[in-house]
């Protein structure tokens, strides 16, 4: 499994666990799933940036700084 399908799948779950919280009035649960949700997508974001930078190096055979 790659690393998109897991961030997929952690997002999935912390939006059950969003969902749950509401449902049952559990406002600490929704905040947990709210949070959780929020940071897979920033991770999702992150991997796609990387993978963009990763691909215009190869393209135009930049060198890394650093």
């Amino acid at each position: 499994m790659g690393l998109v399908e897991k961030l997929n799948l952690r997002e999935m779950k912390a939006r059950a666990k969003r969902k749950l919280g509401g449902r049952i009035g559990d406002r600490r649960l929704a905040a947990e799933g709210r949070t959780e949700e929020a940071e897979a997508r920033l991770l999702k974001t992150q991997d796609e940036i990387l993978d963009t930078v990763a691909e215009m190096r190869r393209e135009y055979g930049a060198a890394r700084r650093g």
